[in-house]
């Protein structure tokens, strides 16, 4: 386990818009040169369709950045930390209209058949993000049945890569937007957007959606939002 920092850039007027080139190149340069991060993973939209929802457009834009203590990670949030170009003006200008939020979080990841790690910066991923906005009527007793039923389900998907949750933690930072109080954000991990269509389309997608009908009661929902996903 470690800890995960998220941050999203969600433009929801303008949901065909996307970062250009040169921005994506600003933010991968810069998640690279962050002191002490394990791993950094930068998220652009593609398309999938699920059988069961449609949460629209994925954000524009979205980080999760790994540490293993929370120090470091809170190091990087602070008033002078490195993630503070970030919200430099015209740092991201094709991102100036988006609602932005951000969340730090306890990083669960759960074993999966083949898990195929990245070998080079230019292999892209596939990501189905997850997150339950709302209120769990007992928290504890619902992480504990998602996490002792859901994950088991999710590695029976064919060709899945990575598989994680996580849950809410107290941190400090200082990147001027919202914090988000999340209770959980959870992911699963494919080569391409054909190979998580099929497993949107497969039997286990079924299963899937008939454990969540046993969640124990909870408000809010959940969001999905398919993104591509770049290692750096």
């Amino acid at each position: 386990m470690g800890f995960a920092y998220f941050l999203f850039f969600h433009d929801r007027a303008a949901p065909t818009m996307r970062i250009t080139s040169a921005e994506e190149a600003r933010v991968i340069e810069l998640v690279r040169t962050v002191p002490d991060l394990q791993r950094g993973l930068v998220f652009t939209p593609t398309e999938a369709t699920d059988p069961y929802l449609n949460d629209g457009p994925s954000p524009q834009l979205a980080l999760e950045l790994y540490f293993d203590d929370i120090v470091a990670l809170e190091n990087a949030l602070a008033p002078k930390g490195h993630l503070q170009t970030l919200a430099a003006p015209n740092a991201l200008p094709s991102l100036t209209r988006a609602a932005v939020q951000q969340q730090a979080m306890l990083s669960r990841p759960y074993p999966v058949p083949t898990p195929n790690p990245v070998n080079h910066a230019e292999d892209l991923r596939c990501t189905y993000l997850v997150e339950y906005p709302g209120q769990a009527e007992d928290l504890n007793e619902w992480l504990w049945y998602y996490i002792s039923h859901h994950p088991q389900l999710m590695a029976n998907f064919d060709g899945i890569r990575e598989i994680e949750i996580c849950t809410r933690i107290d941190w400090c930072g200082f990147l001027p937007w919202p914090c988000a109080n999340v209770m959980q954000r959870n992911k699963v991990v494919f080569d391409n957007p054909a190979a998580l269509q099929a497993s949107l389309n497969s039997p286990v997608r079924h299963a899937m959606r008939e454990d969540f009908h046993k969640f124990p009661p909870f408000t809010g929902g959940n969001l999905h939002y398919p993104m591509i996903t770049r290692e750096v």
